[in-house]
Protein backbone atom coordinates (compact mmCIF):
# COMPACT_ATOMS: atom_id res chain seq x y z
CA UNK A 1 0.00 0.00 0.00
CA UNK A 2 1.43 3.36 -1.01
CA UNK A 3 1.64 6.32 1.29
CA UNK A 4 -0.92 8.13 -0.93
CA UNK A 5 -3.53 5.36 -0.81
CA UNK A 6 -5.77 7.46 1.47
CA UNK A 7 -6.07 10.07 -1.32
CA UNK A 8 -7.32 7.58 -3.92
CA UNK A 9 -9.87 6.11 -1.54
CA UNK A 10 -11.86 9.37 -1.44
CA UNK A 11 -11.99 10.66 -5.04
CA UNK A 12 -15.32 12.44 -4.56
CA UNK A 13 -13.90 14.55 -1.75
CA UNK A 14 -10.82 15.50 -3.75
CA UNK A 15 -12.92 16.26 -6.81
CA UNK A 16 -15.03 18.64 -4.71
CA UNK A 17 -11.95 20.27 -3.20
CA UNK A 18 -10.35 20.68 -6.63
CA UNK A 19 -13.56 22.19 -8.02
CA UNK A 20 -13.80 24.65 -5.12
CA UNK A 21 -10.16 25.71 -5.58
CA UNK A 22 -10.73 26.11 -9.31
CA UNK A 23 -13.83 28.26 -8.82
CA UNK A 24 -12.12 30.49 -6.28
CA UNK A 25 -9.12 30.86 -8.54
CA UNK A 26 -11.32 31.78 -11.54
CA UNK A 27 -13.24 34.55 -9.83
CA UNK A 28 -12.58 37.90 -11.37
CA UNK A 29 -12.70 41.14 -9.52
CA UNK A 30 -13.47 43.78 -12.12
CA UNK A 31 -11.74 47.12 -11.78
CA UNK A 32 -13.55 49.51 -9.50
CA UNK A 33 -15.16 52.49 -11.14
CA UNK A 34 -16.01 55.70 -9.36
CA UNK A 35 -19.51 56.69 -10.32
CA UNK A 36 -22.58 58.13 -8.74
CA UNK A 37 -24.68 55.62 -6.84
CA UNK A 38 -27.42 54.29 -9.02
CA UNK A 39 -30.77 53.93 -7.34
CA UNK A 40 -33.97 52.29 -8.50
CA UNK A 41 -35.48 54.08 -11.48
CA UNK A 42 -38.98 52.73 -11.89
CA UNK A 43 -40.83 55.66 -13.41
CA UNK A 44 -43.83 53.56 -14.36
CA UNK A 45 -44.49 52.76 -10.71
CA UNK A 46 -44.37 56.43 -9.74
CA UNK A 47 -41.19 56.22 -7.72
CA UNK A 48 -38.37 58.67 -7.84
CA UNK A 49 -34.65 57.99 -8.20
CA UNK A 50 -32.99 57.80 -4.81
CA UNK A 51 -36.00 56.31 -3.07
CA UNK A 52 -35.07 53.51 -0.71
CA UNK A 53 -36.58 50.10 -1.36
CA UNK A 54 -36.09 48.75 2.15
CA UNK A 55 -39.02 50.55 3.80
CA UNK A 56 -41.61 50.03 1.07
CA UNK A 57 -43.84 47.23 2.27
CA UNK A 58 -47.50 47.99 1.60
CA UNK A 59 -49.74 44.97 1.97
CA UNK A 60 -48.37 41.48 2.31
CA UNK A 61 -45.15 42.04 0.33
CA UNK A 62 -43.95 38.47 0.08
CA UNK A 63 -47.35 36.90 0.33
CA UNK A 64 -50.22 36.38 -1.99
CA UNK A 65 -52.49 39.06 -3.32
CA UNK A 66 -54.13 41.05 -0.54
CA UNK A 67 -57.54 42.67 -0.37
CA UNK A 68 -55.83 45.80 -1.69
CA UNK A 69 -55.06 44.08 -4.99
CA UNK A 70 -51.98 42.62 -6.53
CA UNK A 71 -48.84 43.76 -4.65
CA UNK A 72 -46.90 43.53 -7.93
CA UNK A 73 -48.88 46.54 -9.15
CA UNK A 74 -49.19 48.52 -5.91
CA UNK A 75 -46.77 51.48 -6.21
CA UNK A 76 -46.39 51.46 -2.41
CA UNK A 77 -45.11 47.88 -2.50
CA UNK A 78 -41.47 46.99 -2.98
CA UNK A 79 -42.73 44.35 -5.45
CA UNK A 80 -43.70 47.09 -7.91
CA UNK A 81 -40.00 47.83 -8.37
CA UNK A 82 -38.63 45.68 -11.16
CA UNK A 83 -35.00 46.66 -11.78
CA UNK A 84 -31.67 45.94 -10.14
CA UNK A 85 -28.69 48.06 -11.20
CA UNK A 86 -25.03 47.03 -11.37
CA UNK A 87 -21.63 48.67 -11.32
CA UNK A 88 -19.53 48.84 -14.47
CA UNK A 89 -18.22 45.45 -15.61
CA UNK A 90 -19.74 43.72 -12.58
CA UNK A 91 -22.45 41.22 -11.76
CA UNK A 92 -22.08 41.58 -7.99
CA UNK A 93 -25.40 42.40 -6.34
CA UNK A 94 -25.29 45.66 -4.40
CA UNK A 95 -26.61 45.72 -0.84
CA UNK A 96 -29.13 48.39 -1.95
CA UNK A 97 -31.02 45.76 -3.96
CA UNK A 98 -30.97 42.77 -1.62
CA UNK A 99 -34.32 43.65 0.00
CA UNK A 100 -35.92 44.00 -3.44
CA UNK A 101 -34.58 40.64 -4.62
CA UNK A 102 -35.55 38.98 -1.31
CA UNK A 103 -39.11 40.32 -1.64
CA UNK A 104 -39.50 38.97 -5.19
CA UNK A 105 -38.01 35.62 -4.16
CA UNK A 106 -40.42 35.31 -1.23
CA UNK A 107 -43.32 36.36 -3.46
CA UNK A 108 -42.46 33.52 -5.83
CA UNK A 109 -42.14 31.12 -2.88
CA UNK A 110 -45.66 32.04 -1.71
CA UNK A 111 -47.14 32.07 -5.23
CA UNK A 112 -45.96 28.82 -6.81
CA UNK A 113 -47.89 29.42 -10.05
CA UNK A 114 -46.13 32.76 -10.63
CA UNK A 115 -43.42 32.82 -13.31
CA UNK A 116 -40.88 35.50 -14.16
CA UNK A 117 -38.10 36.26 -16.58
CA UNK A 118 -35.01 38.10 -15.39
CA UNK A 119 -33.63 40.12 -18.29
CA UNK A 120 -29.92 40.96 -18.02
CA UNK A 121 -28.76 44.17 -19.68
CA UNK A 122 -25.47 46.03 -20.17
CA UNK A 123 -24.30 49.43 -21.28
CA UNK A 124 -22.96 49.96 -24.81
CA UNK A 125 -19.30 49.55 -23.94
CA UNK A 126 -17.70 46.23 -24.80
CA UNK A 127 -18.26 43.76 -27.60
CA UNK A 128 -21.64 42.22 -28.32
CA UNK A 129 -20.44 38.80 -27.16
CA UNK A 130 -18.93 40.14 -23.94
CA UNK A 131 -22.11 42.05 -23.06
CA UNK A 132 -24.35 39.06 -23.78
CA UNK A 133 -22.23 36.98 -21.37
CA UNK A 134 -22.16 39.73 -18.70
CA UNK A 135 -25.92 40.25 -18.95
CA UNK A 136 -26.42 36.51 -18.47
CA UNK A 137 -24.15 36.48 -15.40
CA UNK A 138 -26.15 39.37 -13.94
CA UNK A 139 -29.47 37.61 -14.49
CA UNK A 140 -28.13 34.32 -13.12
CA UNK A 141 -26.73 36.04 -9.99
CA UNK A 142 -30.15 37.49 -9.16
CA UNK A 143 -31.85 34.17 -9.89
CA UNK A 144 -29.49 32.35 -7.49
CA UNK A 145 -30.38 34.83 -4.75
CA UNK A 146 -34.12 34.35 -5.38
CA UNK A 147 -33.69 30.58 -5.23
CA UNK A 148 -32.15 31.00 -1.79
CA UNK A 149 -35.28 32.94 -0.80
CA UNK A 150 -37.51 30.00 -1.72
CA UNK A 151 -38.36 30.47 -5.39
CA UNK A 152 -38.01 27.40 -7.59
CA UNK A 153 -35.90 26.97 -10.69
CA UNK A 154 -39.04 26.36 -12.75
CA UNK A 155 -40.44 29.77 -11.78
CA UNK A 156 -37.52 31.84 -13.08
CA UNK A 157 -36.12 32.05 -16.58
CA UNK A 158 -33.06 34.16 -17.33
CA UNK A 159 -32.15 35.84 -20.59
CA UNK A 160 -29.50 38.34 -21.62
CA UNK A 161 -30.08 41.18 -24.02
CA UNK A 162 -26.53 42.49 -23.63
CA UNK A 163 -26.49 46.05 -24.94
CA UNK A 164 -29.42 45.53 -27.31
CA UNK A 165 -32.19 47.02 -25.09
CA UNK A 166 -30.89 50.25 -23.58
CA UNK A 167 -33.25 52.11 -21.26
CA UNK A 168 -31.38 55.36 -21.91
CA UNK A 169 -30.09 56.09 -25.42
CA UNK A 170 -27.39 58.51 -24.18
CA UNK A 171 -23.65 57.97 -24.41
CA UNK A 172 -22.45 59.14 -20.99
CA UNK A 173 -22.08 57.70 -17.49
CA UNK A 174 -25.63 58.61 -16.45
CA UNK A 175 -27.06 56.73 -19.44
CA UNK A 176 -24.74 53.78 -19.00
CA UNK A 177 -25.67 53.51 -15.30
CA UNK A 178 -29.35 53.15 -16.27
CA UNK A 179 -28.53 50.47 -18.83
CA UNK A 180 -26.50 48.21 -16.48
CA UNK A 181 -29.47 46.39 -15.00
CA UNK A 182 -31.67 43.34 -14.61
CA UNK A 183 -35.40 43.77 -15.25
CA UNK A 184 -38.06 41.48 -13.75
CA UNK A 185 -40.94 40.60 -16.06
CA UNK A 186 -43.73 38.43 -14.66
CA UNK A 187 -45.62 36.11 -17.00
CA UNK A 188 -48.83 37.66 -18.23
CA UNK A 189 -47.63 41.25 -17.93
Amino acid sequence: MSKYHWMSSRPAIWTGVALAVLLVGCQQNPPAEKAATVEERNVAAGTTPGASTSGTTAGNVAGTQTGQGNPLHDPRSILSKRSVFFDYDSYAIKDDYRALIDAHGKYLQNNRSARMTIQGNCDERGSREYNIALGQRRADAVKRMMLLDGATDQQIETVSFGKEKPRNQGHDEAAWAENRRDDFVYAGE
